[in-house]
């Protein structure tokens, strides 16, 4: 008896160190392009109010950016109220932003260009989600110091569980 659990236990460790996945990344810091780092909900419920998060990376070979507009799908409810937005840096000090909302709509942009090299965290507090649907895709864009075009720099999902 002592014997097999002794050996339950050991193929138990080991079919779950064979199964749990690694976690890499390719991408390096030294990239041209502003990008999306992640996501996430909180709480990560289907009903109710909660919060979006997303993490944005100005990368250090980049230009500096002046706005980030984000679209906001249609089975979902942000409030008009810009101080349940909250943008902060990677050290969490708060970003300097003029916030608009109109209807889908989310304008941010920043008196002082945001430098290469930088995380930016969003947080649109208060979100309401319409209907299920098969989630949440926002949409982004960034305008670079010297561009007068707006640069697609990703999608955010948030997939319904």
């Amino acid at each position: 008896m002592k014997r097999l659990l002794i050996y339950a236990v050991i193929l138990t460790l080991s079919s779950t160190a064979i199964i749990t996945p690694s976690y890499a990344s390719t991408r390096t810091d030294d990239g041209r392009v502003i990008h999306i780092d992640g996501n996430a909900q909180f709480p990560p419920t289907r009903w109710g109010i909660f919060r979006h998060t997303f993490r944005l990376h100005v990368s250090k070979n980049s230009r500096a950016i002046t706005q980030i507009l984000i679209k906001v799908p249609n089975n979902v409810t942000v409030s008009n109220d810009v101080s349940n937005i909250d943008i902060v840096d990677g050290n969490e000090h708060k970003i300097n932003t003029n916030i608009s909302v109109n209807g889908q709509t989310i304008l941010l942009v920043f008196p002082e260009a945001v430098a290469p090299n930088t995380k930016l965290r969003i947080n649109l507090n208060k979100i309401k989600r319409r209907n299920i649907g098969n989630g949440s895709v926002y949409s982004f864009s960034a305008q670079e110091v010297g561009l007068d075009a707006e640069i697609p720099i990703g999608v955010a999902w948030f997939r319904l569980y």
